[in-house]
């Protein structure tokens, strides 16, 4: 099984949504996920190394993500959402959101072109931009950012399975650019702890160093990693806690549950935030601390 390059890791995750919109008691329905996926995102689930047993965490994911996109729009009134590395995601057409709504999706030319190709038949249900751009390329980042963010008031930034791929000094430059932009008001992002690197890198390491997938962002420090390029934590839901809530829990989770009735309560918490997703809010104190320093 190979991963030829990053945008195969999409379709390995739209064939997880396709396995959950098949579902009687689905989660989200997602009619396009397994065309999308095509047959190698279905050769990925069925032959990668305990690819098919991690299906649960990436449905959770999904559906968290949803949860949180459609809270901002409705309730808090997001004007624009802005969808980075936005891969084979449909929620422009799949989700109830509002037509005055505007969703950028900002992902490289190729995936975006094969996107645009499998849902060319389909109407979104806001107002869509499919946006080519390079994330490296942080010139043509701030560019785009400047852009996006001098034409909304309230708008939610999306990194779904982006920063793991990225060292954290990347991380670090892109929060920064994106606190560059006042309009920026959210980020929802997911997570992982350096204790989910060591289970990462043994499945699937050799996989996804072969096609330029290594993944590198797992900080000690977590959600507070964002604090100081102008970031404040307002909300994290855990991946396991979550996955009880759903009833899309991985197998035999129970035994932790078990065991952590005998855990201390640092191990406990520490259990907790193996992986999650964070919400994310722009702290405009910061700028107002940097101009009075």
């Amino acid at each position: 099984m190979t991963i030829e390059h990053i945008s195969d890791t999409a379709r390995w995750v739209a064939f997880y949504r396709a396995m959950e919109s098949e579902r009687p008691d689905a989660l989200f329905v997602d009619p396009w996920a397994r065309a999308l996926a095509g047959a190698k995102g279905e050769q990925i689930v069925r032959e990668l190394p305990r690819a098919h047993a991690a299906a649960w965490a990436m449905i959770v994911r999904t559906a968290l993500f949803d949860e949180l996109v459609m809270r901002l729009v409705q309730r808090d009134g997001a004007d624009m959402v802005v969808n980075l590395a936005a891969g084979l995601d449909t929620r422009p057409y799949r989700l109830d959101l509002p037509s005055s709504l505007r969703w950028v999706d900002v992902d490289l030319p190729d995936i975006l072109a094969y996107k645009t190709q499998v849902l060319a038949a389909e109407t979104p249900r806001c107002r869509y931009e499919s946006v080519a751009t390079d994330l490296a390329d942080v010139t043509a980042r701030r560019a785009l950012f400047a852009r996006l963010g001098a034409s909304a008031q309230r708008a939610v930034v999306l990194t779904e399975g982006l920063l793991v791929y990225l060292m954290p000094e990347q991380v670090a430059s892109l929060a920064d650019d994106l606190f560059a932009q006042r309009a920026f008001r959210w980020w929802i992002t997911d997570i992982a702890s350096p204790w989910l690197r060591k289970y990462m890198q043994k499945s699937w390491g050799k996989t996804l160093d072969s096609g330029g997938s290594r993944m590198h962002f797992f900080p000690e420090e977590g959600a507070d990693f964002f604090v100081p390029h102008g970031w404040r934590p307002v909300e994290f839901r855990s991946t396991v806690e979550e996955a009880r809530r759903l009833h899309r829990e991985m197998k035999f989770a129970w035994v932790g549950q078990v065991m952590g009735l005998f855990a201390s309560p640092a191990r406990r918490e520490t259990y907790r935030k193996i992986s999650g997703i964070v919400l994310l809010e722009r702290d405009d104190g910061r700028a107002k601390r940097e101009a009075g320093a």
